[in-house]
């Protein structure tokens, strides 16, 4: 049986006791769980930690290219209304890293992503989906801001017209390297008021806000942050501190504050 995360001493939740944590889910992800109970340790988890809390301390814990295949895979059962995690994964992701989501799914779930996402998506955004998750870009740092100026108005037109599975969008969004694409998002966002992956701002997504902050804690949450700042004109600590409660909004903030740590 395993322990629930919220019998631990939330008191004194900290990013190091979170880091603690998520060491010791992975060094006992071991044959001797499986040895002792009868079922991966993964499976287990996924069963039992099913609150807000316990679906971050999950998705935290994970792999990157675990909690992204398992993030993919319960989209693909509920498209169209998760197109939006699909193309986050796709378009926010390094080529290695969304190389390892590849590898991770395959392992997991014994099909490839490309299959699953092709198989439970259909009309427009299937051929757009697809080409998403299997592409492998050049990465450089370089940013060509005019060209993302002018990929943003496209794009735009295309969207307001529901062309979605148009040509130079699947150009744009499968062979742009990840900071031209983030650079056209900001673009696209600062000329028309939204988002291409538009999260809903009239209340707090949960799903959405979890996904974020425990899967980019360690890569780039400092610089999102400072982004919905601008954007929002509030914090993104105080956002989530008037939407959330006791245990999960103590591990958002410790999170979110880890490089202070």
């Amino acid at each position: 049986m395993i322990k629930d995360p919220q019998t631990c001493q939330t008191s004194q939740l900290s990013w190091k006791s979170f880091k603690f944590f998520r060491c010791v889910f992975r060094t006992s992800r071991s044959d001797t769980y499986h040895e002792s109970f009868g079922e991966d340790l993964l499976k287990s988890l996924e069963k039992e930690l099913t609150s807000d809390f316990e679906r971050a301390i999950l998705l935290w814990t994970l792999e990157p290219g675990e909690h992204d295949a398992l993030l993919v895979n319960e989209a693909t059962k509920r498209l169209t209304s998760s197109n939006q995690v699909v193309m986050e994964v796709a378009c926010t992701r390094t080529s290695m890293q969304l190389l390892h989501a590849r590898q991770a799914y395959h392992a997991r779930f014994k099909k490839s992503i490309e299959e699953d996402v092709a198989h439970h998506t259909t009309g427009d955004f299937k051929k757009l989906l697809v080409s998403l998750v299997s592409s492998y870009r050049y990465e450089e740092e370089e940013v060509n801001m005019t060209l993302a100026k002018q990929e943003a108005k496209l794009i735009h037109e295309k969207i307001k017209d529901k062309h979605y599975n148009d040509e130079d969008i699947i150009r744009i969004l499968s062979t742009r390297r990840k900071a031209q694409i983030n650079a056209t998002f900001n673009r696209y966002q600062d000329n028309h008021g939204e988002e291409i992956l538009k999260i809903n701002k009239t209340g707090t997504d949960e799903g959405a806000l979890t996904r974020i902050v425990t899967t980019r804690a360690e890569i780039d949450l400092k610089v999102i942050g400072q982004e919905y700042q601008r954007r929002n004109s509030i914090p993104l600590e105080k956002a989530i501190t008037k939407d959330t409660r006791g245990d999960y909004e103590k591990m958002l903030i410790a999170l979110l504050g880890e490089d202070d740590a």
